[in-house]
C-alpha cells in the first residue's frame, strides 16, 4: 500500500516567494521619503482619492462585480475617515 504525501496531491499549495527588496540603500531611502511626504497626506488629496475610489466602486457595481466594488468602497471609506480626522485636527488647532 502506497501512502500519498501532501506534496503529491494535485493542486498542492506552493510556498510563496519572498518579496524582493530594493537592493540599493539609496533607492530604499528615496521610497520612504516619498511615502512620508506631508504633501501626499493633504486634505485635498484625501478628498480627491475618496471621490476617485467612490467612482470606481460605483462603476464596478454597475458592471455587476460586487467584490471589486466592495474593495473600492473600503478604499473610499479609508479616505473618508482620513478626511474626518483632518477636520478634527484642524478644529482642534483653531481652538484658543
Amino acid at each position: 500500500m502506497h501512502m500519498t504525501t501532501t506534496s503529491e496531491f494535485r493542486g498542492a499549495v506552493k510556498p510563496r516567494r519572498p518579496i524582493k527588496m530594493l537592493r540599493k540603500p539609496q533607492m530604499r531611502q528615496a521610497r520612504h521619503s516619498v511615502r512620508n511626504n506631508v504633501a501626499t497626506r493633504s486634505p485635498e488629496n484625501a478628498q480627491r482619492n475618496y471621490e476617485r475610489y467612490l467612482a470606481l466602486a460605483n462603476a464596478e457595481a454597475l458592471k455587476g462585480d460586487p467584490i471589486a466594488a466592495e474593495n473600492y468602497f473600503q478604499h473610499a471609506e479609508h479616505y473618508l475617515r482620513s478626511m474626518h480626522e483632518n477636520d478634527a485636527t484642524a478644529a482642534h488647532d483653531r481652538r484658543p
